[in-house]
């Protein structure tokens, strides 16, 4: 599961602090999707980025008890001076896994061709992308963090993407951010809302949807 336990976020901006979660407590269980919600500037990447352990909370304690990604499509963990093959092997070796399997994996997936070889910071944001999205389906996570729906490149790879996120789904969980309910409905069982820098779990997707549509009328 994971929990959050008093946990407080708070962003320093031009001297201004900035509140985005204030004792925030709720636990997800295991075996469920939820989607988070709320109005723009809830908080809900900052959330996302706190349960992956992009950023660490200024206050209080998350605790996971299961292998979470990062957020897919998130190239901002490699090391952009490093290629994309040195950066696929040193990820793959931190979480456990074979950095050749993980590398012919990812090589496959993402067409990126002999930019593989080439430094991180030489790509465009959709060639980081497809490496990130590629990484993400290469290893086997219990929960895939999704910041809306990825889209990577043409229709075909699209397709690809879709598929083989669809392959990971059918064994692990998934916790998705986005404004869309039929994509909530699709993917999510329950639902996480962030309201005032506050966090609200539904056991309803639907009523969760409900509460979310009062927010925006």
């Amino acid at each position: 599961m994971i929990r959050f336990e008093n946990v407080t976020k708070v962003y320093s901006t031009y001297g201004r602090r900035r509140t985005i979660l204030d004792r925030v407590n709720f636990t997800l269980k295991p075996g469920i999707s939820y989607g988070i919600m709320g109005i723009n500037g809830a908080g809900k990447s900052t959330t996302m980025k706190l349960i992956s352990g992009v950023e660490e909370p200024t206050r209080g304690r998350i605790s996971r008890g299961l292998r979470v990604s990062w957020p897919l499509g998130f190239a901002g963990g490699f090391n952009p001076r490093m290629t994309g093959r040195d950066n696929v092997i040193f990820v793959a070796r931190i979480y456990g896994e074979d950095p050749r399997r993980v590398l012919e994996f990812v090589e496959d997936f993402s067409e990126l061709g002999s930019y593989l070889n080439m430094p991180v910071n030489t790509y465009s944001s959709g060639m980081g992308s497809r490496l990130a999205f590629g990484m993400s389906m290469a290893i086997p996570f219990d929960t895939y963090l999704i910041d809306e729906i990825l889209s990577v490149g043409d229709a075909r790879f699209q397709k690809r993407c879709a598929d083989v996120f669809n392959k990971r789904r059918e064994t692990a969980d998934v916790i998705l951010i986005s404004h869309s309910m039929e994509q909530i409905r699709e993917y999510c069982s329950q639902a996480l809302i962030l309201i005032n820098g506050q966090a609200v779990v539904y056991d309803d997707v639907d009523e969760a949807i409900t509460a979310y549509r009062r927010l925006n009328s």
